[in-house]
């Protein structure tokens, strides 16, 4: 069986999160060949591993969202739409019932993007759509606008895909744009698994931008939510992490008897045994906060919480741990941060492995404004340590538990990027060692029963196994 994982945006070149995952995943099935399909910015990032690949991955591929003509010598030929791809074209621009297999097969062809974009059928589209619903903004802002939303899911749609039995894709958007392009041109399987629901996450992240404003906020939120629902309709299988995830694939249009939950799993013993405190640690509550210092962490807001919750408990030591290179001017606006409050004991770290850092710890902290179903929170039960998170994902059932989990509270839930609630939090667990053995055994018992690497592995081994008369063995 020859299975190509489809990644956005992560596998094998950062670090953390889905990548993590996506890894332990090939890891667990060593039989099995893997092929990745990577998409990525563009090709100054190609190449640029951040992980050792297993040896049954046996070749990696890329797709761009920014590109050009790549081969000068060879220019590729100019497109004069026919009827049905005109309308298929214009399905697709104007948001009607999109001809998904019309665009599938056009851009599986030989041409340019650029020169479609350029041309006329694509400006007879955007104008009728501007006539229709956006009269009264310039029309040059907004043809240039299509132009750039539009350029990423055709060059996507011009991908060369390699050929597999099924295509797991590790999220809708344009990886599931890819996964739906396969299973029409090959008649393979396609799998859909979501740690976060794509087009909420991109919803958020719109709303924040600044670099996009006005009802071109709305048309970038409808471009994603229609590839989701593409994913979707494609998709044999929509996997989640957990109930509340799931009930929101099906508010979106996933049909419910595709869907199915799949919990992350940890290697728990893998923590059992970790380097303790140092001589230097001596005196210090530390405070470990595992992450990419990304917008999307709010690391500044920790920051701001830390120094509030240092002038009650001075011994108070934040350990920031995790790559500070994926967005280099957020980075160091949290270095600045800490440099303008006068802020002591703030480590930087930069990439770890966290195994040799856990162990020094007191108790974790994760103040995202959007995840999953963290890996940080499980790796930080398996240590037996209690965590701070705010009240996105999963966090509030990883903390109290689901329905019919005895293992009791594991940490404090806060929302987000509210200072205040996290210095208190900070405070709580910084004051009483009783309350850290406490939530940290129930969280180590929570990471044992429930979210084990093995019952992970089965899940999808059933999985993967409802694909294929081979076995996975």
């Amino acid at each position: 069986m020859r299975i190509c994982i489809v990644a956005e945006g992560c596998y094998p070149y950062v670090v953390g999160g889905v990548s993590s995952w996506i890894n332990s995943m090939i890891n667990v099935f060593p039989k099995v060949e893997f092929v990745v399909l990577a998409i990525i910015a563009d090709r100054s990032q190609s190449g640029r591993f951040q992980y050792e690949l297993p040896e049954n991955v046996s070749a990696v591929y890329e797709a761009y969202l920014d590109d050009y003509d790549w081969n000068a010598e060879k220019r590729r030929r100019k497109v004069r739409l026919t009827r049905e791809q005109y309308r298929a074209m214009r399905s697709v621009i104007l948001n009607y019932r999109v001809e998904w297999p019309v665009l599938f097969d056009l851009f599986q062809q030989d041409i340019s993007i650029d020169d479609l974009l350029m041309g006329e059928d694509f400006l007879r589209i955007v104008e009728e759509v501007y006539d229709r619903q956006y009269p009264q903004i310039a029309f040059s802002d907004f043809l240039w606008t299509m132009r750039s939303i539009y350029l990423p899911l055709f060059l996507i749609m011009n991908t060369d895909i390699p050929e597999a039995d099924l295509y797991h894709c590790v999220a809708t958007g344009y990886a599931g744009v890819l996964g739906s392009m396969a299973k029409y041109r090959y008649n393979c399987g396609l799998l859909i698994s979501e740690h976060g629901i794509y087009t909420r996450e991109r919803e958020e992240e719109i709303l924040k931008a600044n670099w996009v404003g006005g009802v071109y906020k709305n048309i970038w939120i409808e471009q994603f939510r229609k590839m989701s629902m593409l994913a979707y309709e494609y998709a044999d299988m929509v996997t989640s992490l957990y109930g509340h995830a799931r009930e929101l694939q099906i508010e979106l249009g996933c049909l419910p008897e595709k869907t199915v939950i799949t919990p992350n799993g940890i290697r728990v013993e893998n923590f059992a045994d970790l380097p303790g405190k140092l001589p230097e640690d001596e005196g210090f509550i530390n405070i470990g906060a595992v992450l990419r210092v990304t917008p999307i962490k709010d690391v500044k807001t920790m920051i701001r919480a830390f120094s509030y919750a240092k002038r009650t408990v001075p011994n108070l030591k934040l350990w920031i741990m995790g790559p500070c290179d994926e967005d280099p001017e957020y980075a160091q606006e949290c270095f600045d941060l800490v440099e303008i409050l006068e802020l002591q004991d703030v480590v930087f770290t930069g990439r770890i492995n966290v195994k040799e850092y856990l162990g020094r710890m007191d108790f974790t902290i994760l103040t995202s404004i959007s995840e999953g179903q963290p890996l940080t929170i499980l790796e930080s039960y398996a240590a037996g340590l209690p965590t701070i998170a705010t009240s996105v994902g999963n966090c509030r059932e990883l903390i109290y538990g689901e329905e019919g989990d005895t293992c009791g509270k594991a940490g404090i839930l806060t929302h987000i990027m509210n200072v205040q609630e996290l210095a208190d939090a900070m405070i709580s667990l910084a004051q009483s060692d009783e309350l850290r053995r406490e939530m940290g055994q129930n969280g180590y018992q929570r990471a044992h029963r429930y979210f084990r690497i093995e019952q992970m592995q089965q899940k999808y081994r059933e999985i993967y196994q409802s694909f294929t008369q081979e076995s996975l063995e």
